[in-house]
């Protein structure tokens, strides 16, 4: 094993079986092919397999299978390793190969030592090593473990001294700390502190230009029962962030009709912000109100024609309450505003809902006759259409003519049918071939 590769595979998903492949194959009962592609460089398997181990009490094997992978130095090895062993109660030797990893220079590994060391009782100890690393990992971490070491006042400081930064070359100038994010972790010590007042007003002054701030402040305000300031910050704020904690936190109290009154009165005061009135929809949807629900996202689909998540979200919700038919008049409707033009992207949105309404065959005759409807993108659409239907056979006949840009979708229907050998070698490249050997008698060293 190289955690180079293992690296590149796992972050690409190419030349592995991916997660979603693994959880397929244990939920199909294949679990001895996880646990012997565990043992074969496959890192998703291994992941799977140590897990189970490990709630079986097999800690010892679940080690065993983690070993070669940790040989490499390879850190998401690593820290899954400390994640077991902290939740297995092994808390000293999560925090001993952290350790190791952070003296050699893992970037990533610092951080994870720290919280580790914090979570346990030594937090102090943590904060001391996180002073003496000022700038080599984002504050928040910092100022996370004050928190826990009692060292509020000394990391306000720290944060402070950001404060006066003016960025010339964000995020280079700063590694990603602005004057604003500074702010926000200023609010944060305060919040803690039990000055809420001070933190507000912080956050106020500075949650202009930053729309995590502006977030934050949002959140401070409803955690602390100021709902008429958050009402009147959801009036006028066009990030949809304020309306959001005053829905949630009026839905929580059951006060159902007030969380709609909040979407609607910020949704004018906005010039209908399109985020805010999918929050609005979802809400409706929630409590029974599904064909408001729709009314609110078929204004969205009029005002910006073209726009393919409201109209997923529409087609959705048309769906949802057994209403195929009005979605698909709408779409309809938009297609025949745009000139009688479809792009694919915005097409596909209507096969389910054809589906729905005159059968699978009859989507699946729509989406081939679009100019569109033999490539691979349309393939995988068209197999989710058949297998839905159950007719998971036809679909792997779909996606076989385009193996090579649809494989993990073919690869999970394969595993369906139980072909799980078809769907390895669909997954896996082929083991490399062996040198080919020169003509003549055979030399123990290389001919130079």
């Amino acid at each position: 094993m190289d955690a180079t590769d293992l690296e590149y595979r796992s972050g690409t998903r190419s030349g592995c079986i991916p997660p979603e492949l693994v959880s397929r194959l244990l939920e199909r009962g294949h679990v001895d092919v996880v646990e012997l592609y565990a043992g074969r460089g496959e890192w998703f398997c291994a992941l799977a397999w140590v897990r189970l181990l490990g709630e079986q009490g097999r800690q010892a094997d679940a080690l065993d299978v983690l070993a070669p992978y940790l040989k490499t130095g390879w850190w998401t090895a690593v820290a899954a390793a400390a994640e077991l062993l902290e939740g297995w109660g092994r808390v000293d030797e999560a925090i001993e190969i952290t350790r190791v990893r952070m003296e050699v220079g893992h970037p990533m590994a610092l951080e994870s030592y720290t919280r580790l060391l914090a979570r346990h009782g030594r937090a102090e100890e943590a904060f001391t090593l996180l002073r003496a690393h000022i700038g080599e990992l984002p504050l928040g971490t910092l100022v996370d473990v004050a928190g826990a070491a009692g060292c509020d006042e000394e990391a306000a400081a720290l944060v402070a001294a950001r404060t006066e930064h003016r960025c010339t070359d964000f995020p280079w100038c700063c590694r990603g700390l602005d004057r604003d994010t500074a702010f926000g972790y200023l609010a944060t010590i305060l919040e803690r502190q039990g000055r809420p007042g001070e933190a507000i007003a912080l956050l106020r002054a500075n949650s202009t230009s930053l729309l995590n701030n502006r977030e934050q402040l949002a959140a401070v305000l409803g955690r602390h029962g100021r709902l008429d300031e958050l009402r009147a910050m959801a009036a006028t704020d066009d990030s949809g962030r304020a309306v959001q904690h005053l829905a949630r936190l009026l839905e929580e109290a059951d006060d159902v009709e007030g969380a709609i009154a909040a979407y609607r009165q910020a949704d004018q005061a906005v010039a209908g912000d399109p985020n805010s009135a999918f929050e609005l929809a979802q809400l409706l949807a929630r409590h029974g109100r599904g064909s408001e629900a729709i009314d609110v996202m078929r204004v969205q689909a009029d005002a910006r024609n073209g726009d393919d998540w409201i109209l997923h979200t529409l087609s959705e919700l048309c769906l949802g309450q057994g209403r195929p038919e009005e979605g698909l008049a709408h779409l309809d409707a938009l297609t025949a505003a745009r000139g009688g033009e479809e792009e694919w992207n915005l097409y596909r949105i209507r096969l389910p809902l054809i589906a729905a309404r005159d059968g699978v065959d009859e989507a699946v005759a729509q989406a081939r006759s679009h100019l569109k409807g033999a490539t691979w993108y349309a393939a995988s659409y068209i197999a989710e259409l058949l297998a839905g239907a159950g007719r998971t056979e036809e679909a792997v006949a779909v996606l076989e003519q385009h193996s090579s840009s649809n494989r993990h979708d073919l690869a999970g229907y394969l595993i369906d049918l139980g072909r799980v050998e078809d769907a390895l070698a669909i997954l896996l490249p082929p083991a490399p071939s062996p040198p080919k050997l020169p003509d003549g008698p055979w030399h123990d060293d290389p001919p130079f």
